[in-house]
């Protein structure tokens, strides 16, 4: 499974921020919008990304996030992947950097972000399909077969 598998699934909806606007804004959206990360962009290109956990860490270091910008708090290294990335890839990268949230990227185009419950869900979607794949095919076992293999 690819990570386009999964945004073909969840859809294309971005939601991004300016790393020059205030992180107040930036956190009013997250919460509107219901979501965990904001990609930041400047000037059509990935700077960053803003997680509940830079908005946290950001706070913790002092100043309140109504005083402070985007580009004070977010990630500016944030680790991507691209459309053809396995999802096992995927997978270990998140668990290795502790990472909810993932920009997909082709070249320097945003295609999408990918969460950790995306991945998991893809996950949990395919094993589903594959139970009942097998629970079918024994089911459907030729009847003289079965009173051989017992």
């Amino acid at each position: 499974m690819k990570v386009s598998d999964i945004l073909r699934v969840k859809g294309n909806t971005l939601y991004t921020v300016s790393p020059d606007e205030s992180l107040a804004e930036a956190v009013q959206v997250m919460s509107d919008k219901d979501i965990g990360s904001l990609v930041v962009m400047d000037h059509g290109d990935v700077v960053g990304m803003l997680t509940f956990r830079e908005v946290i860490q950001g706070f913790v270091k002092g100043g309140g996030i109504g005083s402070m910008t985007v580009r004070s708090a977010m990630d500016d290294a944030p680790m991507t992947c691209t459309m053809e990335t396995d999802m096992d890839e995927v997978r270990r990268m998140m668990l290795d950097r502790h990472a909810r949230y993932m920009p997909v990227m082709d070249k320097r185009m945003l295609m999408g972000v990918i969460s950790l419950y995306d991945v998991a869900k893809a996950v949990v979607d395919s094993q589903n399909f594959e139970n009942r794949m097998l629970k079918a095919y024994i089911r459907d076992w030729p009847e003289g077969e079965r009173q051989g293999a017992e």
